[in-house]
């Protein structure tokens, strides 16, 4: 089995391509070992102790290590372990719990959409889906819609994305001018 590694927009973060599908719909971003625990790889991964983020994408899992930690030295554990467990074809989670369901939107601190700004927030959504979400995933990362209000819409940064040092460039210079140019309505755009 081939693992294909991917350099993403934030140092600290390698995506890993085991060449078969990770999660069959939606996200999942584990930012500690306790987090972790709902996974068997996630928490094999944590255990390397550089290890900070795991991330799984549909096709992808992201890894990000500790400030000072150099990935010349962490690739190849992390390489192992991933190997190591997709050939033993693994769960991704342990049975019988709900750990493999992502959360949606609308909970973990969105916020309470105003019902007469439906059809913006429609428009906002799916550009979220099919302009942003491909293009970040592609960089080992989501962006999740958590809100809009008063003009400003709020989403939350996930993986590659989450502590990136392009992030705010990305944040305001990509995402908030798309918004702006085919949502009029939307002034500015904050992560969360």
């Amino acid at each position: 089995m081939l693992i294909e590694t991917e350099s993403t927009p934030n140092p600290a973060t390698l995506k890993f391509l085991p060449g078969r599908p990770v999660m069959e719909a939606g996200t999942r971003d584990f930012a500690s070992p306790e987090e972790a625990a709902a996974s068997p790889l996630a928490t094999a991964l944590f255990t390397l102790g550089d290890v900070t983020g795991v991330f799984f994408g549909r096709d992808f899992v992201s890894v990000t290590i500790a400030p000072g930690a150099e990935w010349a030295d962490a690739k190849p554990d992390v390489l192992g372990i991933v190997m190591d467990h997709f050939l033993a074809d693994m769960p991704l989670f342990h049975s019988a719990s709900a750990a493999g369901i992502a959360v949606p939107a609308e909970e973990e601190g969105g916020f309470a959409d105003d019902p007469a700004d439906a059809d913006i927030i429609d428009q906002i959504k799916d550009l979220i889906e099919t302009r942003v979400r491909p293009a970040v995933a592609n960089d080992g990362g989501d962006i999740i819609y958590r809100g809009f209000d008063k003009g400003n819409v709020y989403l939350k940064m996930q993986g590659a994305c989450s502590g990136c040092p392009s992030s705010t460039a990305t944040l305001k210079h990509g995402i908030e001018a798309l918004l702006k140019h085919y949502v009029p309505e939307v002034t500015a755009v904050h992560a969360i």
